[in-house]
């Protein structure tokens, strides 16, 4: 008797453990969910920024759109566009960044700038283009820097490279590997 009931008890505890085995059937969807990151973005529309030295106005950043993204390594993004106003120690527009993208690592400090770039020296007249640039204001007088094509237009030349250093105000530049030089006459020089 006491056979019988040890065997009923082993067939219960094999039958019921089969029948949770059965009944757990996870969608491997779903598991791969569980483990997934989730990345917090706030959004912010009709960004305006303004940065300060000694209580002067330095630059003015504005876009139409900036996520804040809480990753990692958390960073700002303007998938829209971007443009900065650089102000010399008079108040007064010195220099104007734009871009089509740019991506800021808060642990960094510096601004990745991509699609269209652009940089104009309002008092001299020198225009930078490049696909890629690099906004770093740890690098003083050499803030901005590129390994990649560039194409900066003077009032009487286009200057292409390989590689770029400027500060920010963009009077200062260095094109690092030259590739050429078109000489243009001021009167004849495309606008």
């Amino acid at each position: 008797m006491k056979a019988t009931s040890t065997y009923k008890f082993i067939l219960a505890a094999l039958f019921t453990s089969c029948f949770f085995l059965c009944a757990c059937e996870n969608d491997e969807a779903d598991v791969a969910n569980l483990n997934k990151k989730v990345l917090e973005v706030e959004k912010a529309k009709g960004v305006r920024t303004i940065f300060t030295l000694g209580g002067k106005t330095r630059a003015v950043l504005t876009a139409p759109l900036m996520l804040r993204v809480q990753d990692s390594i958390p960073y700002y993004e303007f998938p829209e566009t971007l443009q900065c106003d650089f102000y010399n120690d008079q108040g007064t527009v010195e220099s104007v960044l734009t871009a089509k993208y740019a991506k800021y690592r808060e642990t960094q400090n510096i601004i990745f700038l991509k699609d269209s770039v652009k940089v104009i020296n309002i008092l001299k007249g020198d225009t930078l283009y490049c696909q890629e640039l690099y906004w770093d204001r740890s690098r003083i007088n050499r803030e901005f820097y590129t390994d990649k094509a560039v194409r900066i237009r003077t009032r009487t030349q286009i200057i292409d490279g390989i590689g770029m250093e400027a500060n920010q105000s963009f009077k200062d530049w260095l094109i690092l590997k030259p590739i050429g030089t078109v000489q243009v006459p001021a009167s004849k020089f495309p606008m």
